[in-house]
Formats: C-alpha cells, structure tokens, sequence
C-alpha cells in the first residue's frame, strides 16, 4: 500500500504527457464457458464478459468524444502458461477492439494470471503515458505460473524506480473476490461482481473514479 501512496504523489508531480493507457487482461480460460451462478440469465461467462467489454469500449470513446486526455489500450488474453496480445497496446482502436469480441467464442486452457498480468504491465512501462493502469477481469485463481500478488510486487517496485505510476485493478468475477486478498494488500483495487449487473457496474466505478477519473 505504500508504494502506492508514492505512486500518487509521483502521478500528481507529472506535467509531460498526458495519455492515459490501459492494459485489459481478460480471462479466457475454459471455466468461462460456464454459466454465471448469479442474476436471473445462466448464460456463459465469456458472453456476459463480452457484452462487458463492449461496454468499456463504449465508455471509452464516448471519454474520447468528450475531449478528454488522449487513451492507449491494449487486451492481454491467456495462452498456455502466459498472456497474448489480442489488440496491441497502440492509440486507442475501438473496432479493433470490437473485431476481437466479435471473434471470442471458445474460452480454452488454464488460468495464467500472474504472468499475464505481468506481461500487460511490462509493456505499460515501456508506453509513454501520465498513468498507466492494468484492468483484470477474471473468474477464477491462479494455476499456472506466479501468483499475481508476486507480479504485481515486481512491476509496482519497477515503476517506483523509474518514476512511472503504474495501477492495477481487479474484477472478480462470479468467484469470491477473496481468493485475490493478496493483490489488494499490494495496493491493487478489487471488486466482486456476481452477475452481468455487478459486472458492468464495478467496471464503471473503476473506469469513472480510478483510471479516467471522470467525477474528480
């Protein structure tokens, strides 16, 4: 928590550039064929995690509509035993976004969090950027590779040193959000979501009031 707290002051302190980027890791693995236990409609995960990122999309452009501050974005999936690039960190891109959720049909494979979550943070530290922000959506802990707590213990202590803020958001989804109590005592926001309302609503609050910071 505290390399947080130096985080901030260092985010306030910058005058340079002004972009925001973000790195989404969105969980692709096979208990997201699963149908949500919460809210009225059974539907598989990844469905409603699509319409979910289709409504972060949607928020972001009209953010960029509106005259705000520019936006980098990427979207880091699994592969195996780490992340995949599925839409490269780059100015923000809505219809590449949306070819992608377009074509995400078949969740496959285990939970390589941590080394997902690493590999979206390594390359928001190489992005020229004001804040840099990961935002994980995940239904399930950890099985292969690093536990994501020990990730974000490596990067928040590489951005302190070169003087970068760097932040990391979690939404659990439809799983008890303790199973990641050790991400929040490194600092990272976490929020349960137990259906598509829940969902959708904790992706509001941290897009509005941690990353673009609409209501400050």
């Amino acid at each position: 928590v505290e390399r947080y707290r130096v985080l901030c002051l260092v985010a306030l302190g910058r005058s340079a550039d002004d972009t925001i980027a973000i790195a989404i890791v969105y969980d692709t693995s096979g208990s997201m064929k699963d149908r949500v236990k919460g809210g009225a409609k059974k539907e598989p995960k990844y469905v409603i995690g699509n319409r979910a990122l289709e409504s972060i999309v949607g928020r972001l452009e009209k953010f960029k509509a509106a005259g705000g501050p520019p936006l980098h974005v990427g979207l880091w999936t699994f592969s195996r035993t780490g992340g995949q690039v599925a839409v490269p960190l780059a100015p923000f891109d809505p219809a590449a976004f949306r070819n992608w959720i377009a074509g995400f049909d078949k969740p496959t494979g285990g939970t390589p969090l941590g080394n997902a979550v690493g590999q979206a943070a390594a390359a928001l530290l190489q992005t020229k950027a004001a804040s840099r922000h990961v935002l994980v959506i995940t239904d399930g802990m950890n099985t292969i590779g690093p536990k994501p707590e020990q990730t974000l213990l490596v990067h928040t202590d590489a951005a302190l040193k070169k003087g970068e803020p760097l932040y990391f958001h979690f939404v659990a989804f439809d799983i008890d959000a303790k199973v990641f109590a050790g991400v929040k005592k490194q600092g990272a926001t976490l929020l349960g979501a137990a259906d598509e309302a829940q969902l959708n609503g904790q992706l509001a609050m941290i897009l509005e009031e941690k990353i673009l910071l609409e209501k400050q």
